[in-house]
């Protein structure tokens, strides 16, 4: 094999910025004249990053793809690139509202608040996207798409767009419809306002919490709650979320929801 094709990589190097231009068959990456801004990719997985950037690096030549393993490392060569466009932060397996990712996805979407931080997961879960969003990422992108994909989705977000996966809207489809079928139920028993009671009384929701979420005074809700007691024919809290479940599930298998408070 001719080994003029090969460039001498250092491969015990932690830290790489994609495309590499080999100078004098040296090691030392130099930037092309034609890269104007840098993407950093932060993964604690040292080959899940470099071979990330690698393919990042074939699908976009105009842009500097960064790996680090933290933003940490990034910020001490941060001179040494151009201006920063965007962060990607893998996540792989791990939950979105682990304590120690959504404190990373608050810190970095805090400190730079004007470079969009975009995640990217191995799940794509309606519920995973809703909180990383909430949590400050600009964007998500699930691990289920393709390297040329994945590059016109931070352009997206770039852009100020957010690419929500059909999976996801699927299932926010089904929570809708999930949603309003769990009315039905209610209609005929109580009144608007105490169906919301009786919504959040199902979450075990205090009294001074329903208050503050449906802008009531804490005595307006104790009456609603009596007043769901009343109908429901439960002496406390603990019979009266018992017996709303007992007309959810009543009501899903097909049967009237009045009947089950005879």
């Amino acid at each position: 094999m001719n080994s003029a094709l090969i460039p001498n990589l250092d491969l015990r190097q932690e830290n790489a910025a994609f495309p590499l231009k080999m100078e004098n068959n040296s090691n030392i990456p130099v930037v092309s004249a034609r890269q104007t801004h840098s993407l950093v990719i932060l993964d604690n997985r040292e080959l899940d990053r470099q071979c990330l950037a690698q393919c990042m690096a074939a699908q976009k030549a105009d842009l500097q793809i960064l790996a680090f393993g933290s933003i940490e490392e990034w910020k001490q060569k941060r001179d040494e690139y151009p201006p920063l466009l965007a962060i990607l932060l893998n996540v792989g397996g791990k939950k979105i509202d682990e304590p120690a990712v959504s404190e990373q996805i608050r810190k970095l979407s805090s400190e730079f608040a004007s470079t969009p931080l975009i995640v990217l997961a191995d799940s794509d879960d309606f519920g995973q996207i809703v909180r990383a969003l909430e949590y400050g990422a600009k964007g998500f992108i699930p691990a289920s798409v393709s390297v040329s994909v994945c590059m016109e989705l931070i352009a997206l977000s770039v852009a100020g767009g957010i690419f929500v996966p059909a999976t996801a809207l699927f299932a926010m489809r089904h929570l809708l419809d999930s949603s309003n079928s769990t009315a039905r139920p209610l209609a005929g028993i109580f009144t608007d306002r105490q169906a919301e009671v009786v919504e959040a009384l199902r979450r075990g929701k205090a009294n001074k919490i329903i208050a503050y979420e449906l802008n009531l005074r804490e005595s307006t809700v104790k009456v609603h709650v009596r007043n769901i007691m009343k109908k429901v024919k439960a002496t406390n809290r603990t019979e009266v979320v018992f017996k709303l479940n007992d007309i959810f599930q009543h009501h899903l298998s097909g049967g009237s929801a009045a009947s089950t408070l005879c």
